[in-house]
């Protein structure tokens, strides 16, 4: 019977140690589960990657436009001086035969060679115009047009039909299709 008390008790022995075990497993497999939640699954640290990487090309991108924007403004600014200056040289050769000019007048007493003087720098004036690509509107006799003609007085005038320009008070200029200056001009009524 002893052996059968003690085989008894090593049973229960076995059996608490089995629960504890058991037990002890629960619990492991339970901290386990409780870990899961807070580890972060393999997608979503591949999506964080991502859209670090994202960010971090977006911002690259953002610089560069930023540069570009301010080497374009460097560009355009230099450019307009570099224009300017072709256009100040081509004038101020006109406002040197004017000084010449005036230099003339008040050496020779002479009229026509001060006049033929002025009639070539009028001239050079207006080759440099052309070389700009400047032109005349066309506005004497002409239909009168808003876009091109800047409307003065009005008169009556039998020679000329209604709304037609009969007379050219300031010339307009345009530069290829750009009106830089309306011509200011006189236009017929009939009234």
């Amino acid at each position: 019977m002893q052996n059968k008390e003690n085989e008894e008790a090593k049973e229960k022995v076995s059996a608490e140690e089995l629960v504890v075990e058991e037990t002890a497993k629960v619990a492991a497999a339970t901290d386990t589960q409780e870990e899961k939640p807070t580890e972060v699954p393999p997608e979503v640290d591949e999506r964080d990657i991502k859209i670090e990487a994202l960010q971090g090309k977006l911002l690259r991108l953002q610089a560069d436009f930023d540069n570009l924007r301010r080497r374009n403004s460097e560009e355009q600014t230099q450019l307009a001086g570099f224009v300017t200056v072709g256009v100040v040289n081509k004038f101020l050769k006109v406002l040197d035969n004017f000084e010449r000019a005036e230099k003339s007048i008040e050496q020779s007493p002479d009229s026509g060679t001060i006049k033929v003087g002025l009639e070539k720098i009028h001239k050079q004036f207006e080759q440099a115009l052309k070389e700009l690509n400047v032109v005349e509107i066309p506005a004497q006799g002409e239909k009168f047009n808003p876009g091109l003609h800047e409307a003065i007085m009005r008169a009556e005038n039998e020679q000329f039909s209604e709304d037609t320009i009969d007379m050219v008070l300031e010339k307009g200029y345009k530069i290829n299709d750009r009106v830089v200056r309306h011509s200011k001009v006189r236009v017929v009524t009939k009234e």
